[in-house]
């Protein structure tokens, strides 16, 4: 169903199509945890530009986790993501986002996230589980969870506001011997 996609770090040329694909008008940002202060667009200019800099400088790892990239143009899907939610007890939490809309309802996100889940269990053969967290405005984010085989684990009731509604936040989970696909 899903295209050839690969996961890479981003690159000094992908730049102009970050910037572009980042624009807080983009549609993506509606689901992308709209609750939290956006960047504005001159804020994503300046950190574009930091990006641009560091690479310059020699800098070759800059932005943590992976963009999604079309393996046969190389041109940007999205980015995942990865930070500790507890270091001691070795979990993880993953993040997503599909940034280029024309990829939208294609499979990227799953066949991205497959990838990257893979990835962080086989180069940390400590991590016991991992996470992902949305909201229960994102019913694309719960499915594609669940198409992936992740638990939901929690669900906090009314805890993220939007246009003065609440929505709960909702949190995923695998655990390494869980993991199949």
């Amino acid at each position: 169903m899903g295209q050839n996609i690969k996961l890479r770090k981003l690159k000094m040329k992908d730049l102009d199509s970050y910037l572009e694909l980042n624009r807080p008008e983009r549609e993506f940002h509606k689901y992308n945890g709209p609750y939290f202060e956006q960047l504005t667009l001159n804020e994503l200019e300046k950190l574009v530009e930091d990006y641009r800099k560091k690479f310059k400088s020699g800098e070759k790892d800059i932005k943590p986790g992976k963009m999604i990239v079309n393996a046969d143009n190389d041109e940007l899907i999205g980015s995942v993501n990865s930070y500790w939610k507890s270091k001691e007890t070795l979990w993880m939490e993953v993040g997503i986002v599909i940034f280029n809309e024309k990829y939208w309802g294609k499979g990227m996100g799953y066949e991205a996230l497959k990838i990257w889940i893979s990835e962080i269990f086989n180069e940390n053969p400590k991590i016991v589980r991992l996470g992902l967290t949305t909201w229960s405005g994102n019913k694309r984010m719960m499915k594609l969870s669940e198409k992936l085989g992740m638990k939901k684990e929690a669900t906090y009731r009314n805890a993220r506001i939007l246009n003065n509604k609440y929505y709960d936040s909702i949190s995923y989970g695998v655990l390494r011997e869980e993991w199949v696909l």
